[in-house]
């Protein structure tokens, strides 16, 4: 019984090593209206391949949760190729050139591959989707005035800090880094987009347990070319968490970044 176990668990664990060992990158683009862009296929495994790429639109909701629909009929899009076969050790590159007659536009590629050496537990054959996401974008970029943190809550029974972050303006944000800052430290949290005219709710578990005096007292959402730094609020308080507060400044404030930082996908 015990054999049959481990060798189970070998099965699986070799079946997933094997899925991990194709990579598409970049994994997001962000590019100018009409854009030339490529992706890289990559096979590190010991199997020879099969992809098929489909291009999809998408809605992300207020929550995160990703939509899909077939590609919009404005989004104009030219793959050099839609299916191809990589060899195991191999990278293949395929080619694109996309636009659209109003920007912002987004579109994501999915590279479905099949031919893995194994199934399911039902006999399946597996398939992985991997997907390539695309943003046309104008010159232009989200303004601070554009954007609003209209919820940083702290809530102790959860664990966890919700932030509601809106952009009204006309064109796509996106957040690079997220930080809570404590009283002696700071807690970091992925970046996110935002879209035109939407709001985006974000929810961060806390690594520690919040009691006390080692409770986050502030949160930052870094841009582009501005930051936002705002307290926070208890749940079912009407006041800013006070807690050591004098280590960081009590009143909210937007400043130009004074360096510029790395995107975060």
């Amino acid at each position: 019984m015990g054999f049959r176990l481990l060798a189970g668990a070998l099965c699986v664990f070799s079946a997933l090593s094997v899925c991990l060992a194709q990579t598409v990158r970049p994994l997001i683009d962000e590019l100018g209206n009409p854009a030339k862009g490529h992706v890289e296929y990559v096979n590190d495994g010991l199997t020879p391949l099969n992809v098929v790429l489909e291009a999809k639109s998408f809605t992300v909701s207020e929550s995160g949760e990703i939509s899909y629909r077939p590609l919009d009929s404005d989004i104009h899009l030219k793959l050099s190729t839609t299916s191809f076969r990589i060899q195991p050790q191999q990278t293949y590159y395929v080619f694109y050139e996309a636009s659209s007659p109003k920007t912002p536009a987004w579109f994501v590629i999915y590279a479905a591959f099949s031919g893995f050496p194994f199934r399911t537990a039902q006999g399946m054959n597996v398939r992985l989707q991997l997907p390539h996401t695309v943003y046309l974008l104008p010159k232009a970029s989200v303004e601070r005035a554009d954007v609003l943190l209209n919820r940083a809550e702290l809530i102790p029974g959860e664990n966890k800090v919700v932030l509601e972050v809106e952009n009204q303006g006309d064109n796509f944000g996106r957040v690079l880094e997220t930080f809570l800052v404590f009283p002696k430290q700071k807690q970091e949290a992925p970046g996110f987009p935002v879209f035109p005219h939407s709001k985006r709710i974000i929810e961060i578990p806390l690594e520690q347990k919040a009691k006390a005096e080692n409770v986050p007292i502030e949160v930052t959402l870094q841009f582009e070319k501005f930051k936002i730094q705002q307290k926070l609020q208890r749940a079912n308080a009407s006041e800013a968490v006070a807690s050591a507060g004098s280590a960081v400044s009590a009143a909210s404030a937007v400043e130009a970044a004074a360096q510029p930082h790395e995107r975060n996908p």
